[in-house]
């Protein structure tokens, strides 16, 4: 019987004690809600609070669109510019009730794009320029402006800008013979080619040429990628010129007027 009577007593003390323990775990921070309770998000929470506005911004550089921001919202905006970031040309913008940070993201998304770039060249053949080949690569470019920690009209934002890295390939100097090409044309031809091919490709660092007269040697020196064009340019003057199989039009006689009757 004693037995008995320590048993119930010993499941009632477990009851108690298991009853709470969950009356106190519903009260710790970060417990589990109740049935029917949204649970609270600090970062939801602060981005409610950021102030609504319009903009129409019609484009311009970061400072530009930072005073705009501030004048649509009536509120000052902590923001940093880089030196470098601040004659950055931004797009038109035009928001309806917007916060700082939706039109950030917005701007970040829009300005994202994959750019390709030269790694390297590399020769497979002889003579030089013959079986070049250049190797590419991709990269995400994009800017806009960031922040870190809660989010709030006192945020303090700055701006990024990630592009491509700026790598330089060096410089290599090839020497052409140009007696054979010279019985045919005169050398500013030929030089006249060559940078025309450089300004339609849109080179801004072009590649340095100088023709030594007496040995008729064209000296170059620039990067192995752009030099490929002087390659093509001598490759198309040494191929002898197609003749067409046409004839040439010939006038047509003019029709001559039959007399008239009685003359």
């Amino acid at each position: 019987m004693k037995t008995r009577i320590a048993l119930i007593l010993t499941g009632l003390l477990i009851s108690c004690a298991l009853a709470s323990g969950q009356q106190a775990s519903q009260g710790l921070p970060g417990a589990n809600p109740r049935p029917g309770v949204a649970a609270s998000s600090p970062r939801a929470t602060s981005e409610d609070s950021l102030t609504r506005f319009d903009l129409d911004f019609p484009g311009g550089t970061p400072g530009e669109l930072v005073r705009a921001i501030e004048k649509a919202s009536g509120k000052p905006l902590n923001a940093i510019i880089p030196n470098e970031h601040a004659n950055l040309q931004l797009p038109p913008l035009r928001m309806k009730s917007v916060t700082v940070q939706t039109l950030f993201q917005a701007l970040e998304m829009a300005s994202a794009k994959t750019e390709m770039y030269a790694t390297g060249t590399y020769d497979f053949g002889s003579p030089p320029g013959v079986g070049t080949r250049t190797q590419y690569n991709s990269y995400q470019s994009s800017y806009g402006f960031q922040t870190q920690g809660p989010l709030g009209d006192d945020s303090v934002w700055y701006f990024f800008y990630r592009t491509r890295p700026r790598l330089e390939e060096p410089k290599t100097c090839r020497i052409y013979h140009l007696a054979p090409y010279l019985e045919t044309y005169k050398v500013e031809d030929i030089t006249t080619a060559i940078q025309t091919g450089w300004k339609m490709l849109g080179e801004k660092d072009p590649p340095t040429v100088s023709y030594h007269k007496d040995t008729k040697l064209l000296i170059t020196v620039g990067e192995a990628y752009k030099l490929q064009l002087i390659d093509e340019v001598l490759r198309q003057l040494s191929n002898p010129t197609p003749k067409s199989d046409a004839r040439p039009l010939r006038p047509r006689p003019a029709a001559t007027e039959k007399p008239a009757k009685g003359e």
